[in-house]
């Protein structure tokens, strides 16, 4: 079965496997008609902005990872806010918290996310999330963050509490899910793919990590997208072609491609 899909986060600039070509014509067979590549800090903010200038189906983010928070600096943000006029610059991101492996300074995470999120609301883009352990962070900033923003946002990669999730939700941000839910110990992620409504969750890859089973030991790509979508599909216990037809729609509302 083919869908008609948008992949709404990888990171097509760190690909190794095969040549980007072979990947973009494999994940367009496979129904995937357009790419959201994640800009994550300032050495690959042009990697991600040359991509969608070279490639028409390929947009991008740009955006400081909470790992990264420490190489912030004011030229960094005036980049993030410079690129904002690009067409097919959809979001600032990848933006947030990451207290798991503690790359970065949590004084100096906390600054920087909130840093970019006043970028976003200056420049009316939305937001593309990482959290790992940090909710009770989260939840406070995304509280006094939130009511200033036109345009919300997703969490990617969602593996936090069902307090984080539903605050999120009812705030107006998308739940993103990937191949984390097709694990065997992720049940508690599969819980939040239950609690979420279809019309907040987003599908993505998070290429070349968290490669879903059965491709397990291979390099992700954006080609898997469907396994997502049908184990979504399997979770929520509804029909695949409800799950792309909504999720479809929740990429175009939040992100304009």
């Amino acid at each position: 079965m083919t869908y008609k899909l948008l992949e709404t986060h990888c990171h097509l600039d760190y690909l190794k496997a095969k040549s980007l070509e072979d990947i973009l014509d494999d994940s367009q067979k496979a129904g995937v008609e357009k790419f959201l590549t994640i800009g994550v800090e300032p050495d690959n903010f042009d990697a991600v902005f040359e991509l969608s200038q070279k490639y028409p189906k390929i947009y991008f983010t740009q955006g400081i990872h909470p790992h990264d928070a420490k190489l912030a600096t004011e030229d960094a943000f005036q980049v993030i806010r410079k690129r904002s006029s690009e067409s097919k610059m959809l979001a600032v991101g990848e933006i947030g918290l990451d207290y798991y492996y503690d790359n970065s300074p949590r004084e100096k995470q906390i600054e920087v996310f909130k840093e970019q999120l006043q970028i976003a609301i200056e420049v009316d883009k939305p937001v593309v999330i990482h959290t790992r352990d940090a909710d009770e962070d989260t939840i406070e900033i995304l509280s006094e963050y939130a009511p200033k923003m036109k345009r919300k946002g997703v969490i990617h990669s969602f593996t936090a509490g069902a307090e984080l999730a539903q605050l999120a939700i009812d705030l107006g941000f998308y739940l993103g899910f990937n191949g984390i839910i097709t694990f065997k110990k992720a049940e508690n992620v599969r819980d939040i793919v239950r609690l979420c409504p279809l019309e907040k969750i987003l599908l993505e890859t998070d290429s070349p990590f968290l490669t879903p089973v059965p491709h397990r030991g291979k390099e992700n790509n954006p080609s898997y997208l469907p396994h997502i979508l049908e184990k979504v599909a399997e979770i929520k216990n509804i029909a695949p072609r409800e799950v792309e037809e909504q999720c479809y729609q929740n990429s175009i509302d939040l992100f304009r491609f």
